[in-house]
């Protein structure tokens, strides 16, 4: 196993992160300085090549460094997956035989921010139709105009993915692009004020015309679903790396129920709490959903990794990775809260931290309806009432 995560994120700075989480969970304020020592330390350069000063790393190494950072400070660790996620869709079609994002790789290496613009207030058709009207310019170019929503580094982000539905007499097309920070028309509402995460600062961005001249478009995709490369890498980098972050909630859930077990005192008979059956179920159970989400999580980035072939049925597994990932999650910081008893419920604690920003697992893309459609088409095919 790589010593990567290690190197990049040793324990003193994990420390220092975890530190500041709370502080920025209390103030609701955007983790700029975990955000300064991650660039500094070439983090945001895990997918840029070597040649580049990047680490060259494959999914299972950004995985294994993700999980590790969200045991510290999952905020942080969250803001940061948006700039990873394009970088990694950019190594994803590369891999494809598609060189046509290697700027991304390229910007990414001489320090720009790249964050995602793609989730809409309403849209259930996610990649594969939007509500932001890209309007074609003479030039090439396109002025979009429309809402997006989860737009996590908005703070410090340069670059700015974003898609929009072009509709003009040659019919219905989605246009990708990238908007680059201070074109006139970007609006960032600071308007985040959330139960959990709430050191992404993942503000509202409206985009009133902002036009997107045509070197920095990057795909024109039929609207509804389609095999584009993109479509996957995004699909595949995105699920991937929010399973990391859960995963790394989960385990340090698990770090922290085997330490509240230990260090809460003997009831009034004197038996102490490690002895109690009740005690030891709880952290059983918990030790055995978080070895299935170890292996599974594992597993399936090495598959990312060696090219492996699952055909029709990736999708169902990249939903499952990321549903497994934020329910056992869940269900791992529950167990934590009630072991460490009335601490638990403390809302300065690092466990009720943790049980705040937990539950924003169940709004990132897919939610389970919609893992529940993509898995069903996988194994029964498509409904014939649809």
């Amino acid at each position: 196993m790589s010593s990567l995560p290690e190197e990049i994120l040793p324990v003193d700075l994990l420390e220092r992160f975890r530190t500041r989480a709370a502080d920025y969970d209390a103030r609701n304020v955007f983790c700029q300085e975990d955000f300064d020592e991650l660039a500094s330390r070439g983090y945001l350069r895990l997918f840029c090549s070597e040649h580049d000063d990047g680490s060259a790393v494959g999914m299972a190494e950004a995985v294994a460094c993700q999980r590790r950072l969200a045991t510290a400070a999952p905020a942080t660790a969250l803001a940061v997956n948006m700039h990873l996620v394009w970088t990694a869709v950019a190594r994803l079609v590369e891999r494809l035989g598609d060189d046509s994002l290697g700027f991304i790789l390229d910007e990414a290496a001489a320090g720009e921010v790249f964050a995602f613009g793609l989730s809409e207030p309403g849209n259930d058709a996610v990649l594969f139709d939007s509500r932001t009207i890209a309007a074609r310019r003479t030039d090439g170019g396109y002025a979009f105009t429309g809402t997006k929503i989860f737009t996590s580094l908005s703070p410090v982000w340069t670059r700015l993915g974003i898609f929009g539905k072009s509709v003009d007499e040659e019919g219905e097309e989605l246009v990708h692009g990238f908007v680059t920070r201070g074109s006139a028309g970007t609006e960032i509402l600071e308007d985040w004020n959330t139960v959990g995460m709430r050191a992404t600062q993942s503000h509202t961005t409206r985009l009133n015309g902002v036009v997107v001249p045509a070197e920095r478009i990057f795909r024109h995709l039929p609207v509804g679903p389609n095999r584009d490369p993109l479509v996957f890498a995004i699909f595949a980098a995105f699920e991937m790396l929010i399973s990391a972050v859960y995963t790394g909630i989960a385990d340090r859930a698990l770090e922290l129920a085997v330490l509240a077990a230990h260090q809460r005192p003997p009831g009034m008979d004197g038996i102490p709490a490690e002895s109690r059956p009740a005690v030891r179920s709880a952290v059983a159970d918990a030790a055995l959903g978080w070895d299935a989400l170890d292996s599974h999580i594992r597993l399936l980035a090495a598959d990312l990794d060696s090219g492996v072939d699952h055909g029709d049925r990736w999708f169902a597994r990249l939903v499952g990775a990321k549903t497994h990932a934020t329910g056992t999650a869940r269900k791992l910081v529950d167990a934590a809260v009630l072991l460490s008893g009335g601490r638990g419920y403390s809302n300065d604690s690092e466990i009720s931290r943790l049980s705040r920003d937990v539950t924003a697992g169940a709004f990132h893309p897919s939610n389970l309806e919609s893992a529940r459609r993509t898995v069903a088409t996988a194994w029964l095919g498509p409904d014939p009432q649809v």
